[in-house]
């Protein structure tokens, strides 16, 4: 018998049939779906812990320890910020992937990400195997600066005397591959100069280094050199930006100054480990994306700082970090920097 031939009493006895499975069928994907969201939902159960990749005291620290006391209080947990800094974010990194804590989080910038993939023959963790991107809190760019014993005012005046001086002026660096060892491999590739790299723990402590004259320059976020600069102990020749920052006006750009290759712009991100359900994923994001967007929170620690609010969420985030590494692939290729 054909559907067009089956009689009323049929139809009627297969409605309630139809409309039992389908009701069947909406139960078990609910009950599918429901032990994801209720672990994104009970997320946290304990204290959680953000490693930071570089040491105490610089800008991506002060940041990430500004949003834990704002997390502890919307996740109703202990939430601590633990510092593993050393070869370039590795350490730290590495620790976090080895974790089989669902608690630990990896906070760092983009060298981590887009940078020591091309840096180092062999990583000692897969990214993409690892860990889940959750969120770019912010962007920002560094300044050239120069203890003002240096006899120079300009970054031409810089490239003159190394010029004249080869092998005679150094520059200071949070280590092989990080920012300024780029930008200022760069500048010496453009430039035709030998200026000496001496590599330092962290940015705190090559900022300090350039201010105590042990070594003549660097490059450094805004926040760790203004408060030297405000003191008249460095003084600042190029922003690594694409335009100039509100905060120094009068800094040209390293593209003013004919050099739009030097990359100076750094992220600073959140990750966790790829062990956690998406829905938790997007559950801290949510929780972070609250934080970062507050109102206070941006007055006290994004803005004045030259940072860049971003925010963004897991998939667009992952796709930012994708791309991102296909250009410093050749930005590192041009620099020639390679590490075991």
């Amino acid at each position: 018998m054909t559907l067009e031939q089956a009689s009323p009493t049929d139809n009627a006895t297969r409605a309630p049939r139809r409309q039992g499975l389908a009701l069947l069928a909406g139960l078990l994907l609910s009950a599918a779906l429901a032990p994801a969201a209720a672990q994104a939902q009970e997320w946290p159960t304990r204290a959680v812990r953000l490693v930071v990749p570089y040491p105490a005291g610089g800008g991506v620290d002060v940041l990430a320890r500004a949003l834990a006391l704002k997390l502890q209080d919307r996740w109703m947990q202990p939430v601590t910020v633990e510092n593993r800094p050393g070869a370039n974010t590795l350490l730290g990194t590495e620790m976090v992937a080895r974790s089989s804590d669902a608690h630990t989080l990896l906070f760092t910038t983009d060298a981590t990400f887009t940078i020591n993939p091309h840096l180092y023959a062999k990583l000692p963790y897969d990214l993409d195997r690892d860990f889940a991107p959750v969120t770019h809190l912010v962007s920002f760019s560094q300044m050239l600066v120069v203890n003002p014993e240096l006899p120079v005012n300009n970054l031409q005046e810089l490239i003159a005397l190394a010029r004249k001086k080869p092998g005679s002026l150094s520059y200071a660096s949070y280590g092989p591959g990080s920012q300024p060892q780029l930008a200022m491999e760069l500048i010496k590739q453009k430039t035709g100069t030998f200026i000496v790299h001496i590599p330092y723990r962290g940015i705190p402590q090559a900022v300090l280094a350039v201010v105590g004259n042990e070594v003549p320059m660097t490059w450094s976020g805004i926040p760790s050199a203004r408060p030297h600069l405000a003191a008249g102990k460095l003084k600042a020749l190029a922003y690594g930006g694409k335009t100039r920052t509100s905060a120094f006006p009068d800094v040209p750009t390293v593209g003013e100054l004919g050099m739009p290759e030097v990359d100076a712009n750094v992220w600073v991100g959140l990750f966790a480990p790829s062990s956690l359900p998406a829905a938790t994923v997007q559950k801290i994001h949510r929780d972070v994306l609250a934080v970062i967007s507050d109102a206070d929170f941006r007055r006290r620690e994004v803005e004045g700082k030259a940072y860049d609010f971003v925010g963004n969420g897991p998939e667009e985030f992952k796709r930012h970090i994708a791309r991102e590494s296909t250009s410093r692939k050749a930005t590192l290729k041009a620099s020639g920097a390679k590490l075991e």
